[in-house]
């Protein structure tokens, strides 16, 4: 991509990864048109994904008091083939972010389905060989502080390419459906991040009225995977109109 088309730099810092086996009928209406939903062994996922945007730019230009911040996201996995090969991609269902301008500039730009609430974050670091807790909240229209939390302990390590959170993490593009129905394709940069297996991890939230009750069933019980990675500088370019 060239330099002009750059739309955001920043940070992604400790990404909590809470990654759920779906029905595929559930996601079907909301796979973007020109993609198709991304399996994994015949399996199907979403993730609630908390983690902390930082040092953030917008088209190179770092907006006051909207730098650094906390988003989770629940989402799903496409992929589009472009002259025989594949982009691995994400579709959003819902972003969480404590800003109403972010919410508003998401929306207008990507038309992703961003909402703004009052968030918080912490990670509370066990003594030497004990358990570290990470942990992203928001605060839930009926006013009841909801989150997610993960526990890990030990060192980072590198996902070998085969492994389910190579699956998870390593989508390299996102997807996302008009009001008229078009699809926007953009491309975002990273590196490959290390990431921490979860020992513990709990989501608690209504789903039902964050994400509504098709994703009751798949959300509310455990995890089939989850983790935590390192994060890296990202760059994420500007959309563009699939004909």
């Amino acid at each position: 991509m060239p330099p002009s088309s750059l739309f955001l730099t920043a940070e992604w810092r400790h990404l909590a990864m809470l990654n759920y086996e779906v029905d595929p009928a559930i996601l079907r209406g909301r796979v973007p048109d020109g993609c198709e939903l991304d399996f994994r062994f015949g399996r199907t996922f979403v993730s609630v994904v908390g983690f902390q945007f930082l040092r953030t730019r917008v088209l190179g230009v770092p907006f006051p008091f909207h730098r650094n911040f906390e988003e989770v996201n629940l989402r799903f996995y496409v992929r589009r083939q472009v002259d025989g090969a594949w982009r691995r991609g994400v579709v959003f269902v819902k972003e969480l972010v404590p800003r109403a301008a972010i919410a508003f500039v998401a929306r207008r730009i990507y038309g992703e389905n961003y909402v703004a609430l009052p968030m918080r974050h912490a990670m509370e670091r066990a003594p030497e060989g004990g358990s570290t807790k990470l942990s992203y909240g928001w605060r839930a229209l009926h006013g009841k502080w909801e989150g997610l939390t993960v526990g890990f302990s030990g060192l980072p390590s590198m996902p070998s390419e085969e492994s389910e959170e190579a699956f998870i993490a390593e989508h390299y593009w996102g997807y996302s459906r008009q009001s008229d129905r078009a699809t926007v394709e953009y491309q975002v940069e990273h590196p490959r991040w290390h990431v921490w297996r979860a020992e513990t991890s709990a989501l608690s939230c209504d789903v039902s009225a964050l994400y509504g009750p098709e994703f009751v069933g798949a959300l509310s019980g455990e995890p089939r995977t989850a983790f935590v990675a390192d994060g890296s500088p990202i760059v994420v370019h500007r959309g563009r109109r699939l004909t």
